[in-house]
């Protein structure tokens, strides 16, 4: 049995703190998702459903998947669990002036940290999810109005328990579409990473990392579909997002 994550494609706001706010991919995130949905087509999985967020880059990065595939008739289900970790105040803002303005071991620490988060939206700031359609039905106190990566850990994680994992004892083949922070907090989870050794991990856009199971949900092995010197140069492309 196996599951696939996959990280959305880059969007126009790659060099701002996106979070929440809902942005769409790039015609070269389209590419790079289509060229390496590719390869995990010639592995020849089936898969039996689908997970992503209730961002249209994460459902449009599942989406080209699936067709590229050619399986978009398998059933998809959105979570705003998934959702990317809320950068709070720093939403909208650019990388690069923010670490001009803060200073870069600040910005490191508001990125990078484990249980650090970012300066928090006020309570009648427009950008607060409560004014988004998109949570209607989620209980207002459960919206996040600026999170570390310990918060995105503590809703990610356990949906992953309560939905991901009763469709892996099935037997069930799954496709996850997801974002950084919400796919590092469940490689921490499945790889048992500690807290200091996760600020470190960086998941590239696009590449399909993945996992294969026994029947008895323990890991025999993961792998991305891509050589080091691909994954390399995405994630240094992620590094210097916060450089002019």
């Amino acid at each position: 049995m196996k599951v696939v994550i996959i990280r959305h494609g880059l969007t126009e706001w790659s060099t701002r703190f996106t979070g929440w706010t809902d942005i769409d991919i790039v015609d070269q995130g389209v590419k790079d998702t289509q060229k390496f949905s590719s390869r995990l087509k010639e592995q020849k999985i089936i898969f039996d459903i689908a997970f992503t967020s209730y961002l249209k880059r994460g459902i449009r990065t599942l989406w080209t998947a699936l067709d590229t595939l050619d399986q978009m008739w398998i059933p998809v289900v959105k979570a705003w669990q998934l959702n990317e970790r809320h950068y709070g105040a720093l939403q909208g803002l650019n990388k690069a002036e923010t670490v001009a303005k803060y200073g870069e071991n600040q910005v490191n620490l508001w990125r990078r940290s484990y249980d650090v988060p970012p300066p928090k939206l006020d309570n009648d700031d427009p950008r607060q999810a409560k004014n988004d359609i998109r949570y209607k039905n989620v209980t207002p106190n459960l919206l996040p109005n600026g999170e570390s990566l310990k918060d995105t850990y503590n809703r990610s994680v356990p949906y992953w328990k309560k939905f991901v994992e009763p469709e892996m004892k099935k037997n069930k083949n799954i496709i996850l579409s997801g974002h950084h922070n919400s796919l590092r907090s469940i490689i921490k989870y499945l790889d048992n990473i500690s807290d200091s050794d996760i600020v470190k991990l960086n998941v590239p856009y696009c590449i399909p990392l993945v996992y294969e199971f026994d029947n008895n949900l323990k890991q025999i092995k993961h792998y991305y579909l891509a050589d080091d010197q691909e994954i390399q140069a995405v994630i240094d492309q992620i590094k210097n997002q916060t450089k002019k």
